[in-house]
């Protein structure tokens, strides 16, 4: 099986003071809780994070039954697509899921689904609503998609999407996702109302 990338190197700043990726979840951190819905759907998870996080994360890992990596960012603050870059360059497969800290609904089934899509392609990237690239739940070959970021961060750009210019990709339009996930799999956690609405789904 593949690696499972997961970006906790964000500030969240409107989740307030605390860390949201080290958060906890109906007595989990959050970040554990995406760690356990990629369990059984990867042999590895890397996870790139801050220095300053480390220390948490690894604790929030203690127990978990899979090896895992942390992928410090060498310079903080970059935007998501500094830490896909990061995340990938940790990895050992040739494909890896990637997905953001705050989405801990993903949903295992649709990852499988994504990765045997991937297949003679460099990314597989849902689309749903408006056009929306799922962009931190996607899939990638490593050293392809790590290269694109480094050219795209070359070239000053900073929206996430800004890579896939530089990648053969399959996009998984929203009808094709729901034949294996709802579009819960997609939802990001983003403030404290939205931490708390969710830890009744945990109950």
């Amino acid at each position: 099986m593949p690696d499972g990338v997961v970006l906790a190197g964000g500030r969240s700043t409107r989740f307030g003071d605390e860390d949201k990726a080290t958060a906890d979840l109906a007595g989990t951190p959050m970040i554990r809780r995406v760690g356990d819905r990629l369990e059984g759907v990867t042999d590895r998870l890397v996870v790139n994070c801050r220095a300053d996080q480390t220390r948490a994360i690894e604790s929030a890992f203690d127990g978990y039954p899979n090896p895992v990596t942390i992928a410090e960012d060498p310079a903080p603050d970059e935007g998501p697509m500094a830490g896909i870059m990061t995340g990938l360059r940790a990895t050992a497969s040739e494909y890896a899921f990637v997905a953001a800290c705050d989405m801990p609904f993903v949903e295992p089934a649709l990852v499988s689904y994504l990765l045997s899509r991937a297949e003679g392609y460099e990314a597989a990237v849902p689309r749903v609503g408006d056009g929306w690239f799922q962009t931190t739940h996607a899939v990638y070959r490593a050293e392809s998609m790590a290269a694109a970021c480094e050219r795209a961060l070359a070239a000053g750009e900073r929206k996430v999407i800004a890579p896939l210019e530089y990648l053969e990709y399959v996009v998984i339009e929203e009808e094709e996702v729901r034949e294996h996930a709802s579009l819960d799999t997609f939802e990001n956690l983003n403030t404290r109302e939205e931490f708390e609405r969710a830890v009744a789904r945990f109950r």
